[in-house]
Parts: structure tokens; sequence; C-alpha cells
């Protein structure tokens, strides 16, 4: 019987976002009592709050939005690797001998435990290089556990215009914590949001039947 990871942050009030991006806040605009027979909640928060999704329009202005993007990039195999010794950025050397010659998802382990109640300016990010190494073995997608794939402070956004180049997709912020490495089955469908940059999304992993 197959098991299912749920690695998506939960969206609350105390949760971490990028230093100046929209707080996540949550009130109920009516409310199960009297003569009112629902609860029914107004939620205001950041298209990259938790776990989420970026369309190309995050990185490139002529870029698609996330009601365009193909949804079967972010649901089929994919393979979660554990490089918490990465420094810095993960480069090709830390990924490579765990690399087979053909994947077509890849999910990046970076934190030894995931920090849930504090936001970490130095969280481990992605070479462009190692985009590229992703790329040349059929990588459609790359997931990572910190909250981008490039660090806090770059302007030049190396890994997110590799990513462009050869046309991949990507989820950040995701929480590997309990998950082994090895093969899974990725399900991470982004909202439909029509025009928008990003998507929080419901990550899941689930494990793969093998004879």
């Amino acid at each position: 019987m197959s098991r299912i990871w749920d690695i998506s942050q939960a969206l609350r009030s105390d949760l971490p976002v990028w230093p100046g991006d929209t707080a996540y806040q949550a009130n109920r605009t009516w409310v199960l009592e009297g003569g009112c027979p629902v609860n029914v909640a107004r939620v205001t928060f950041s298209t990259h709050s938790g776990s989420h999704a970026d369309a190309p329009l995050h990185y490139d202005p002529q870029g698609l939005a996330m009601d365009a993007v193909a949804l079967d990039t972010y649901i089929g195999p994919c393979l979660l690797l554990d490089v918490r010794h990465a420094r810095g950025l993960v480069e090709p050397a830390d990924i490579e001998a765990q690399l087979p010659a053909k994947v077509e998802r890849v999910l990046l382990r970076t934190y030894a435990q995931f920090p849930h109640q504090q936001w970490h300016s130095d969280f481990v990010a992605i070479a462009a290089a190692t985009i590229e190494l992703l790329a040349s073995r059929g990588a459609r997608l790359i997931g990572i556990d910190s909250p981008s794939i490039d660090p806090e402070q770059s302007k030049t956004l190396d890994a997110h215009h590799a990513v462009r180049r050869y046309g991949m997709a990507i989820l950040e912020g995701l929480v590997l914590d309990d998950v082994p490495a090895g093969h899974y089955e990725l399900i991470a469908p982004p909202l439909k949001l029509s025009g928008l940059d990003a998507s929080p999304v419901r990550a899941l992993l689930r494990s793969i039947e093998r004879d």
C-alpha cells in the first residue's frame, strides 16, 4: 500500500514570509451563530506564501502566468535528494553522484530541520550550473525546501534565469524533514490564479510501489 507525505507548510498567521512581503491574515466574515448557517473567512497572503510554485511571470516579463502553466509538470515521478551537506549554494558536485542518467523532477532537502517559526536569511540556494546539470538529465521541475532557488540578496536571479532558459518549473518552501531520499510520485498543482506570478500549493509525495 502506498504512503503519502504532506510536504506543505501550513498557511497561518505566524507564517514567516520573505522580508517586506505580505503577511498571512485570516478573518471570519460570516460566523455560524444566530441566524447565520455557515462559517466563511477572508484571507490575505502573498502568492509566495509557504510552499509555492513560481510562475515564469515571476522572473520573466514575457513569462506565463500561473493559470497558463502546464499542470502535468507538477504531477509525476520525482527524485528527492538529501543535500544537507551543501553550503551556500547546491553545486553540481553536491548532487552528481546521486543523480541518475534521466530524471523528470528533482526535490532538494537542504535543512536538517525546517524553520517553521522564523525566517533565516542565510538559506541554501541553487547554483545556475546545477540547474544546467539537471536540465541535461531531462529535469522538468526543480523543488527545494528553502524559500528560493536564489539567495535572498541576489539581484541577478541566476538560478531562476537558468530555469527560464530550459523551461523548467519551480517549487519552493517544501517541508522535507520526514521523507527519506529516494523516488516518489509528486502531486503539487498550483491554484489557477489568473495573471499572477506564483501560487501556494498543497504538495504531496506518494511512495512508489516497486517489485
